[in-house]
């Protein structure tokens, strides 16, 4: 019964590797524990294939951006940046960006309910995606 387990325990790890099962955005940004996603989610690509997710939230009376670099990216690469902002019209508000290794970047909290909106998700110079536009 012990070896069955093991098994099962292996199968779903490798699953888990192979298909990049995570549960991106399960956290939700700092000082907000509860997020609603709105709208649609946005992929940058690099070479044809899948860098990161890009999504907008809304919760606390604020608006988040979030960018989430796939996993079958981060297996293949040493190193990379990751940004993530609202954006009103041609303007980026409360952007944040991470490098090295981030799996995921949360913007800080945008004052902009009232607002029309979308999150950009990007790497200077390299990609970027965006979700599409809330009012």
């Amino acid at each position: 019964m012990k070896t069955l387990a093991r098994i099962g325990a292996l199968v779903a790890l490798t699953a888990a590797a192979v298909f990049g099962a995570t549960s991106p955005a399960s956290a939700g940004p700092s000082g907000c524990s509860s997020v609603t996603q709105i709208g649609t989610t946005g992929v940058a690509y690099i070479d044809g294939s899948p860098f990161a997710s890009v999504k907008q939230f809304k919760g606390c009376g604020r608006n988040y951006a979030y960018s989430y670099v796939w996993t079958s990216y981060r297996n293949n690469h040493s190193s990379w940046e990751i940004c993530a902002a609202i954006v009103v019209g041609n303007r980026f508000s409360d952007g944040n960006c991470a490098s090295g290794r981030p799996v995921e970047v949360w913007s800080w909290g945008a004052d902009t309910l009232t607002a029309c909106t979308h999150a950009a998700g990007w790497w200077e110079g390299v990609t970027a995606a965006r979700s599409d536009e809330r009012c």
